[in-house]
């Protein structure tokens, strides 16, 4: 190509909303080493809100503008761990709404001033609340809803265009950069709209593929995808986030998931410090996660295999935490 040539490329977005999506997939080498398969990672921290939220977010929304459960000059309402609520509130920056996020009080401090800074008001509510109970996030964001007149709750859980976001976009593209030639496809499930709505896709596109989702001790979701049992034993407090949940999300289809791993709060934050230091990629909690989910795996992977794994937000959102030693020390990660 000379100097003089022309590359045909958009010369500009008309809003910070068209650049959602066709987000890389990134070869791992090094922190896979002693893994025997190709390990390829779907890199969400590089959407304009830094992780894969941003796709639900707009679609949700431009959804209920269409079916006129949104209308001009009204409130958007989210129930959220951090990621969503930044993408919502980006939507909302845009479009002009009114944006009103709940959040449970473990999630980070610059997820919270991120929030805020998007223009969002915060009410931030108790971790360990259930999700019945008047003070949960989830409580909190119906009753606004309830209260606030032409107000829109977006309630990620359990409306299902969440996962139709990524059967549309996330499937489609994991399946065209891998070349078909996925064989494992493994990602957090919180809300369970990236595991299961991606796997949506990729199943019709290859019934045998394996879908792994990565789930935290102090969860639900394994024991209830084993088991068809909502057992309250297996709920109590842990770190991660954005991994697990103590409710069952409409989202996930379970039939759609050939396993879950659970993986120990402690395991995933080093496996995010480590993907940062060898392989150079900033990458967030729930990524770790998702990343140490591949290795508790490990032992059923074959040369021949072709992992894809989610990381669905950027590190940046925890500097306060995982890549803070004084924090790693508290939580008792490190001596």
């Amino acid at each position: 190509m000379t100097y003089n040539q022309q590359i045909p490329v958009k010369t500009y977005y008309d809003s910070i909303l068209q650049s959602i999506g066709h987000t890389p997939m990134i070869r791992l080498n090094a922190i896979v080493a002693d893994l025997p398969c190709t390990v390829l990672a779907k890199v969400e921290s590089f959407n304009p809100g830094l992780s894969a939220k941003d796709r639900i977010a707009l679609l949700m929304i431009e959804k209920a503008e269409r079916s006129g459960k949104l209308m001009p000059g009204g409130t958007v309402i989210e129930s959220t761990s951090g990621n969503t609520g930044f993408s919502v509130a980006m939507v909302c920056a845009v479009k002009g709404y009114k944006c009103i996020l709940t959040a449970p009080s473990k999630i980070s401090e610059e997820k919270q001033m991120a929030l805020k800074a998007m223009g969002a008001e915060l009410k931030v509510c108790p971790a360990n609340a259930k999700p019945d109970d008047p003070e949960s996030y989830y409580s909190v964001a119906k009753q606004l809803n309830a209260d606030i007149p032409n107000s829109f709750y977006i309630n990620q859980y359990y409306n299902t265009d969440n996962s139709l976001a990524h059967y549309r976009t996330t499937g489609p593209e994991i399946w065209q950069q891998s070349g078909g030639n996925i064989t494992h496809y493994f990602a957090a499930c919180g809300t369970g709209g990236t595991l299961t709505g991606t796997a949506r896709f990729l199943k019709r596109k290859k019934p045998g593929i394996q879908i792994i989702g990565v789930d935290a001790y102090g969860s639900v979701l394994k024991k209830y995808h084993e088991t068809g049992e909502f057992d309250e034993n297996e709920i109590y407090p842990y770190k991660l986030e954005a991994v697990g949940k103590n409710i069952i999300p409409a989202n996930v289809d379970f039939d759609l998931v050939d396993e879950f791993v659970k993986v120990r709060d402690g395991d995933a934050a080093f496996r995010a410090r480590e993907l940062a230091t060898t392989e150079g990629i900033l990458a967030g909690y729930s990524s770790g996660a998702a990343l140490q989910g591949v290795f508790e795996y490990a032992d059923r992977l074959r040369p021949e295999d072709v992992v894809v794994v989610l990381f669905s937000d950027h590190g940046s959102k925890y500097f306060q935490k995982i890549f803070n030693d004084d924090w790693m020390r508290e939580q008792g990660f490190m001596e």
